[in-house]
This record gives C-alpha cells, structure tokens and sequence, in this order.
C-alpha cells in the first residue's frame, strides 16, 4: 500500500523515481544526463550532459581523492572533458586510461605537475594509435575517429590545466568590490577557427600551402576537421593509415612525412586565490551559445545544486532560440536529427571552498569519488563516420 502510495506521490508531484537513478546518482530526462550534487576533495561539483547524436560522443568524468596509486601520494580532484569526432571510441579510451596513466606518473614523482599530465596525454594518445592500428584490417574507419582532451587536477591549493582540442575551462573570481564574480579562462583552445592557431599551423608546415582550407564559411586543416590538437585522428598523424581500405573523403591525395594534427597539450598552472569560486569544464557544445561571462554569471547568481544542468539548458534555450524554436519543442527532437540544432554538451561545475583548497594534500582522509558522465546514455549500433 505505502509502495503504491509513493508510487503515486512521484509520478504527481514529478519526483525521480528510484529506477532513474544511476549507480553515482545520476539522473536522465529524455536525452539530458545530470548529477546536481556531489563532493570532492576540496568542494562540491555538479555534472550534465545532453546527447544529440545518434552515439554519444562526449565523454567525461570527476575522479577525486588519492592522485596516485601510493598510499602517501597526493590526494586531489580530476576532472576530465573528451570531445569526440567520428564516433565515441576515441572518447572512451580517453575516459577508460587517461586518468589511470596520470597516477602512474604521478606515483612516480610523487607530485602533479604539467609534465605528468603531459606525459599521461602522450600516452594515452600511443595507446589509443596502437589499438587504431590493430583494428586495421577489421575496423579502418577506426583511423578517422578521434577526441578533443581536456583535464584539469586540482591539487595542493593549485589547479593544472592540459587541453588538446577546443573545450575549454573557465574560472568564476569574487571580485570583493561588487560581489560579481568575473571569467577567467584557463584553457588555450586549437580550433583552425583562431588567426592564431592558422598561422602555428602555418609556421609547423611552411611547404603546405593548403594545409588551413577555407570550406563552406569554416576554416578546417586539410579541409577536412576544424581542430589542430587531439587524441585520435590517425589518418592525420601517420601515413600508413592514409590509404585504402579508407573512406575516400578522408584520404589526402598527398603523402605527408610528419603528422599534421598534434596530441600535444597546452598546459597552464594556476595558483588558487581565496577569492577563487568554481570551474566550469565545458565541451565547445556549451561555448557555441553562452560566453564565458555569461556562464559565470549563471553559476555565481544561482544556487550551486543543478548548477551544470542549468547552464545547459541555458544553452539549448539559446540554440533553440536561433532556430525560431521554443526549448520544449527543441527537447522533443529524438538523437540523430538533433545534432542539426546543437552538439552534444557536457558541462562540469567545480565548487572550491577555501578553506579546504588551501589544506595539504597529506591531511585529507576522503572516500574516493568516480563519477561518468552521461552513463549509459542512448546509443545505436551505427557509428558516426
């Protein structure tokens, strides 16, 4: 009686039953993933995710607690945003090693620096090429697949930023004057979009002339993929994936001798300043629609639960806006023929308290939290290639 009673009680007043809850405590609405709640080391985080393709190509996770497989090593929060293209396998080998090769380095020098981080990129990118590359002869197209990578670890009052791609991250600063808080962005993004990153690419391949192409009103390298730095793209980086049985589309009609994408990260170490706030790790999805003050304001004027699934639907408000289109209309468009309206989006919102940001890393005993984004979201048999 009481079961049916409940039962009755959240399907009136629109409570989530029981069944909607993931095993991290993650919640779905149709298409949108969301988890208003959690802890971490040094705050509380917030996570969403919506999917519009028919695979979900973003991938993303908060790991928090030890950094390192020692029992003495450092003990922090992990956050990591994987932008994939061609499909969801680059994306989830990301989210599958990365971390995990982050904590051997980390266990090797005892500490989180930019050069553990980088070192786990690189070896997270030679693994996935190595699986690309034993896929060949049953899965070729796995060679056009990649992932856009950003993490961010934060870790003894500092915050270490590697992105390869164009997510990006964000933080929100008091500014004590007026009680606002103002965007700083962390991250450097590698979109053929940026004069700067045209012009790198330029000075890396002086003898290409066509290597940035103008297509359709958007800058892309060779014409085909619009970011300079990933994991993945192999058929970008060696030329023994750059033939038959390859899709033609993606098959260079001239041989190159050094890779023309990067896996190599921008890396930016930031000191946390009391007055520092919240990150918001975001794929290029949610920066389409909001600026960087724009999802500051959002997080700072509203209260902290939910804060991720509020800027994304701010987001899918502002997509569904610029197609003449009501939100409500726009959430009943099905996987697939969504991605015509706007990406998938991921969006982590990091809370930093203080006063535990400031504590050594050595004096916290915490239960570790792992946290993916998205679980087990929609999903077709039919990759996107």
């Amino acid at each position: 009686m009481l079961e049916a009673f409940m039962s009755i009680f959240k399907s009136c007043f629109g409570v989530a039953a029981d069944s909607d809850l993931d095993a991290t405590g993650g919640r779905r609405d149709g298409l949108l993933w969301y988890k208003d709640s959690g802890t971490h080391v040094s705050g509380e985080f917030s996570m969403a995710v919506v999917q519009a393709n028919n695979l979900l190509e973003d991938q993303s996770q908060v790991e928090s607690g030890p950094l390192s497989f020692s029992d003495s090593g450092p003990v922090g929060t992990f956050v990591g945003v994987y932008d994939g293209h061609g499909g969801p396998e680059a994306a989830r080998y990301v989210n599958d090693h990365l971390f995990s090769h982050l904590k051997r380095f980390v266990t090797e020098h005892n500490a989180v620096s930019a050069e553990t981080v980088k070192r786990a990129f690189h070896s997270t990118e030679e693994g996935f090429l190595s699986h690309v590359s034993s896929q060949w002869p049953r899965n070729p197209q796995l060679a056009c697949v990649g992932s856009c990578c950003l993490c961010g670890v934060v870790c003894n009052g500092v915050v270490c930023v590697a992105n390869a791609g164009d997510s990006r991250v964000v933080l929100g600063r008091l500014v004590k004057a007026t009680g606002e808080a103002v965007a700083m962005q962390l991250s450097a993004e590698h979109n053929a979009a940026i004069e700067s990153v045209r012009k790198e690419l330029h000075a890396m391949h002086p003898d290409d002339p066509r290597i940035v192409v103008l297509k359709h009103n958007v800058w892309r390298v060779k014409g085909l993929i619009q970011v300079s730095r990933s994991i993945g793209d192999a058929y970008l980086k060696r030329q023994e994936f750059n033939r038959e049985p390859l899709f033609a589309k993606f098959r260079l009609s001239e041989p190159f001798k050094k890779p023309i994408l990067s896996a190599e990260p921008s890396i930016s170490v930031q000191p946390l300043q009391p007055q520092d706030l919240f990150l918001i790790f975001a794929s290029d999805g949610l920066w389409e629609h909001l600026s960087n003050q724009e999802a500051v304001d959002i997080v700072h004027r509203n209260p902290r639960n939910g804060s991720a699934k509020r800027l994304l639907k701010a987001a899918l408000h502002e997509a569904a806006k610029k197609r003449e289109m009501r939100y409500s209309d726009l959430k009943k468009i099905d996987r697939g023929v969504r991605r015509h309206f706007h990406d998938d989006i991921t969006v982590v919102v990091v809370f930093l308290d203080s006063n535990l940001v400031s504590k050594s890393a050595s004096s916290f005993r915490v239960s570790p939290v792992s946290v993916r984004g998205g679980g087990a979201m929609s999903g077709s048999s039919v990759p996107n290639i």
